[in-house]
């Protein structure tokens, strides 16, 4: 039998419709919708989607913000609510220019980048850097966080005032929840990314962030 066409070791027991070639079941799971862009008729990720969405939105949070009260609302948050509305600005602009974007692939890209900073990650890896596979989405969330800052309403340079790894891990699980409710757990629509694409297209980009917390 044929060696994997990744990692070349184990055997390639399954055929990967995307790479025209056989991958083992290993690599298979590890890159499945990361670095290997899966057709939707394959029948390996048709068997694993609905589990992978289903351990995402059922992950137990992580730490807040020490300011934070526990039971709250980041959106209440004047800084939070910022942060929010540059983690799902990339999302919208991803999917008004592909309408085939779907909210499972929305709820991976907000994972990978939950995963990133929960493993401590926080520079934006490069295209060539082999550690772990890459979420191209995941990887634009990362660098608006990156980017983000506040200050009462005003944009500071990157130097200044930077979001700390609970208060992104917060706001990155909001939105998850936002994604949770709105898609009615049917993750193939596009459900919160219209609702996504609606709601941030009627928010003036020239107001002040305080408005962000009505949204």
């Amino acid at each position: 039998m044929a060696k994997c066409v990744k990692c070349g070791k184990r055997k390639a027991k399954r055929e990967c419709p995307a790479l025209g070639k056989g991958i083992c079941s290993l690599c298979c799971g590890r890159l499945r919708e990361k670095d290997i862009p899966c057709p939707s008729h394959c029948v390996y990720l048709a068997s694993h989607q609905s589990y992978q969405a289903r351990r995402i939105i059922d992950k137990k949070p992580s730490s807040l913000a020490p300011h934070l009260d526990p039971h709250g609302d980041p959106l209440r948050d004047e800084r939070l609510a910022w942060l929010v509305y540059h983690i799902e600005t990339p999302l919208m602009n991803i999917a008004e220019q592909d309408p085939s974007l779907s909210d499972r692939q929305a709820l991976m890209a907000l994972e990978y980048a939950r995963e990133t900073i929960e493993k401590g990650q926080t520079v934006i890896l490069m295209p060539d850097d082999p550690v772990k596979p890459k979420n191209k989405w995941g990887e634009l969330i990362l660098a608006s966080m990156e980017n983000c800052r506040f200050d009462r309403g005003i944009i500071l340079s990157r130097e200044q005032n930077p979001y700390t790894r609970e208060e992104k891990l917060v706001c990155l699980e909001r939105a998850v929840l936002s994604i949770k409710y709105a898609s009615s757990e049917n993750l193939e629509g596009r459900n919160y990314l219209d609702q996504l694409c609606d709601r941030l297209s009627r928010i003036d980009r020239a107001t002040d962030a305080n408005s962000l917390i009505k949204f």
